[in-house]
This record gives structure tokens, C-alpha cells and sequence, in this order.
């Protein structure tokens, strides 16, 4: 009987050790904390600008950054989707779209410290392993290659999530990497301070290696490589460019270079990229010099629903999302993704926000998982399938903009997704153009071939 009930737990333990892991990723909440549901159309929020706001709801509007109710209601919708993360990935962004004169140093470190005390309340025992947006810092997006009162007073804030070797780290660049928290994960996170690659970053357009970070991150993945361990990147502002506008990059090229450089030489122990910064939801596809696909990075669509102001976006707005992943925790292979978000409109309509499910990737791409070669299915997939490349362009704005996506908004969502490099991304485009160019020509001349059939005499 003993031996039964032994073998009994045995089964069960088995069978619950091979459950997969399960992590949140939360990026860009934006909060603007004088967001007022007024009458008023010039009062409802200074994340506005100069646009003027109508019929504003108590959870939000498309032309503002996120008021507390919507934020709060957020991470509490994690908590209940799932309450039991092994971790979670934040991944900055917490200061509203204001010119800076409206914030200052003390301002952006207030909204900090209280998306940090609503994260650990919620999730009080939950690791969080946090990067700094451009917007978490005064002036905005100016961080410096050394050490400073943000960085130091962050890291303060941060230090119940950090160990003593992580918190002295940050406090001179604002990255660094731990161990997973589970024995049992061969796992590491590396926590990247890219703000200092922003093409907007003044500070650091002229350094080779802003804080020595490119040289740390060399040393990080190839003691890694020796350790057997595996390794999630994240950080906020990606490499690559922006989807919904052309010739939008984030990085400085140097920098781009670099990091495209220790990606490729490390990708064999990099098992997931995980960014923010854009709002919007979508991917990237890293490859060998011969062509293989060797990376992924997601990145994750924000929690507010600012309407960018970028030239050349159209409808840039997007209804909020949060994401859930998958994955096994013996070896970190991403096993599905799943996107829930609040219809907006829905929710002001209401008063109720609702958070459902939007999509998860494996469903609505027809791939087993999340891995390198599934995101390479699924590229190919939306590349090769109008119905797909829909599909991606509506998730794209959480299911906000459901307009059909055409040849320009092909080449250019296609083009960002599959070419990270400088040099391959100008071809890509140079290249569709051509092909529609040449689709339209061939369109044309069959036109007026027809034309001279029915009036020829």
C-alpha cells in the first residue's frame, strides 16, 4: 500500500513539475496622474497636447496617457488571469507624454515609486525584474553613461526585487542580470539600460560604449554559455525600426550594429527578446549572416492608449494590452504568448473594464510555440497570407484599428518585422517598392491594352 501511495505521488509530481512556467510582461503604463473626466475639452489631460478631448470615461481616452483607474484596473486583471507568475517583465515607460518643464526630477521619481508600490502590493511576492523607460528619467530620454540621483533613487525603490550586486550595478547604469528565482531554471534575465542607444539620447550620440554595457552584456552571455545557462533579454527602447511609419529607427546605427553583433554571436543561449517602448504589439526576427533565423524579440503593446504623435502615423492610437506567457522552465523555450486587453471604448461606454483575451500566438498563426522557428512560421505565414497580415495588423493596435492593411502598410509592417539591420531594412523597402511598382505598371498596361481591344476598329 505504501509503495502504491509512493508511485501515486511520484505520477502527480511528475505530472505538475511538467506544467509549463508562467510570466507576465507589462510595458509603457504612462500614467498621467491629472487626468480628469471633464466637460471641458482642454482639461481632461495635459498628455493631450494641444488636442482637444470629447466625452472623455472614467478608464481612459485615445489622445491620453493612462489615468490611475485604468492602471490600477491593469494589475489587478493580472492578478486575476493569473495570480501565481513565477516573475514578471517590466519594461518602463511610467511618466506621461508632457513637455518637461510640466514634470521635473522629483515628479518622474513620485510616479515611479507608486507604479512600484502598486506592483509589489498586488504582487507581493512575486519577482519583478524592471527596466527603465526614456520617459523614467528628467530631462526625458537624456540618461547618462554614469551615475546619478535617478538611477540611484530607482534602484532604492527597486532594491526588494534586486540582490546587493544588482542594486550597486544599477546605480551606475541602470542595468544588470540575475539568476531566476527557480533552482530548478537554468535561467537568467539580463536587464538592459538601451535608453543609452536612443537616437534621441543627446548624452551619448558621440560614446562607442555607453557605460561599458555592450562590453558587460559580451561578458554576461559568455559566462552564461559556460555556465549552461539560458537567457531572457530585456530592456525598453528596441533595435530595429518602428512599423508604422518608414525609416523610423530607435537606435543610433553604431549602436544598432553592435547590438545585432552580440546577438548574433550569443543567440545559441538567448532563448527570448522582450521590449516595449512602441505601444504597439509586435515582433522581430533576427538572422544569421547566412540567412537562418537565430532570435526573436517581442515586444510588448502598452497599457496606455496615447495616440502617438510621430509624423507619418496614421490612427496611432491603441486600446490597452497586457501579456501572459508560457514557458518551460527547464530549458526557458517560450511555449505560447497570450494578449488580453480592455476595448476602451467598450469599457467607457459600460463603465466596466473588461479584460478578455485577444489572441494567443500558437491559435491565430498555427504554430506549436513561441519559439524562434514557430516566429519564423508565423512571419512567413503573414508575409505569404493577406488574412494573417490582417490579423497581425489589427493586434498590432490591440484590436483598435481595424482598417484594412495595403500594399504601403504591407511593406512596411513586413520590412520592420524581418530586417533589424540599417543597410537590409532600406533594401527591403527599396526592393517592395520595386515589385509594386513594377505590380502596378504591369496593372496599367494590361488596362490600356484592354482599351485598345475595345476600340480598335
Amino acid at each position: 500500500m505504501r509503495l502504491l501511495m509512493w508511485l501515486i505521488f511520484l505520477a502527480l509530481w511528475g505530472v505538475a513539475s511538467a506544467e509549463p512556467g508562467k510570466f507576465w510582461h507589462i510595458s509603457d503604463l504612462h500614467l498621467d496622474p491629472n487626468y480628469t473626466v471633464s466637460q471641458d475639452p482642454h482639461k481632461v489631460c495635459p498628455s493631450a497636447g494641444d488636442q482637444l478631448v470629447y466625452n472623455a470615461g472614467p478608464w481612459g481616452d485615445y489622445l491620453c496617457d493612462s489615468p490611475w483607474a485604468l492602471i490600477n484596473s491593469s494589475i489587478y486583471a493580472m492578478k486575476e488571469i493569473e495570480p501565481k507568475p513565477d516573475f514578471i517583465l517590466w519594461t518602463g515607460d511610467d511618466t506621461p507624454h508632457v513637455p518637461n518643464e510640466n514634470l521635473g526630477e522629483a515628479a518622474v521619481l513620485e510616479i515611479v515609486g507608486r507604479l512600484t508600490s502598486l506592483i509589489r502590493e498586488v504582487f507581493p511576492d512575486t519577482k519583478v525584474y524592471a527596466a527603465m523607460g526614456n520617459h523614467d528619467f528628467h530631462p526625458k530620454s537624456q540618461f547618462p553613461a554614469k551615475s546619478n540621483n535617478i538611477y540611484h533613487q530607482v534602484a532604492e525603490l527597486w532594491r526588494p526585487w534586486l540582490n546587493n550586486e544588482s542594486v550597486a550595478l544599477f546605480k551606475e547604469g541602470a542595468f544588470y542580470s540575475e539568476s531566476l528565482l527557480d533552482p530548478s531554471s537554468p535561467g537568467r534575465v539580463v536587464v538592459l539600460n538601451t535608453n543609452l542607444y536612443y537616437s534621441n539620447n543627446r548624452l551619448t550620440a558621440d560614446l562607442p560604449d555607453p557605460s561599458q554595457q555592450f562590453q558587460w552584456l559580451d561578458g554576461v552571455l559568455t559566462n552564461a554559455s559556460q555556465a549552461g545557462e539560458m537567457v531572457y533579454i530585456i530592456g525598453h527602447v528596441p533595435p530595429g525600426f518602428f512599423e508604422k511609419t518608414r525609416n523610423k529607427a530607435w537606435f543610433r546605427e553604431g549602436f544598432n550594429k553592435e547590438y545585432l553583433k552580440l546577438v548574433q554571436k550569443h543567440h545559441k543561449v538567448i532563448v527570448g527578446q522582450f521590449f516595449g517602448h512602441q505601444h504597439t504589439d509586435s515582433f522581430r526576427m533576427f538572422y544569421s549572416d547566412a540567412g537562418e533565423p537565430i532570435s526573436v524579440m517581442f515586444l510588448a503593446p502598452g497599457v496606455t492608449p496615447w495616440k502617438t504623435t510621430l509624423v507619418g502615423v496614421v490612427n496611432g492610437s491603441n486600446n490597452p494590452g497586457i501579456r501572459l506567457f508560457e514557458y518551460d522552465r527547464a530549458t526557458l523555450s517560450l511555449q505560447d504568448m497570450r494578449t488580453y486587453f480592455m476595448d476602451l471604448r467598450q469599457a467607457n461606454v459600460q463603465n466596466n473594464p473588461r479584460w478578455e483575451l485577444e489572441y494567443r500566438v500558437t491559435e491565430a498563426y498555427g504554430v506549436p510555440n513561441a519559439s524562434v522557428h514557430s516566429m519564423q512560421a508565423a512571419a512567413t505565414g503573414i508575409a505569404n497570407d493577406q488574412d494573417k497580415l490582417q490579423r497581425y495588423y489589427v493586434y498590432n493596435s490591440v484590436s483598435y484599428n481595424t482598417a484594412a492593411c495595403g500594399e504601403t502598410c504591407r511593406m512596411e509592417f513586413l520590412c520592420a518585422m524581418q530586417e533589424v539591420d540599417f543597410n537590409a531594412y532600406y533594401t527591403c523597402l527599396s526592393n517592395a517598392g520595386a515589385r509594386s511598382g513594377l505590380g502596378a505598371l504591369l496593372v496599367l498596361l494590361g488596362m490600356l491594352l484592354s482599351l485598345h481591344v475595345l476600340l480598335k476598329p
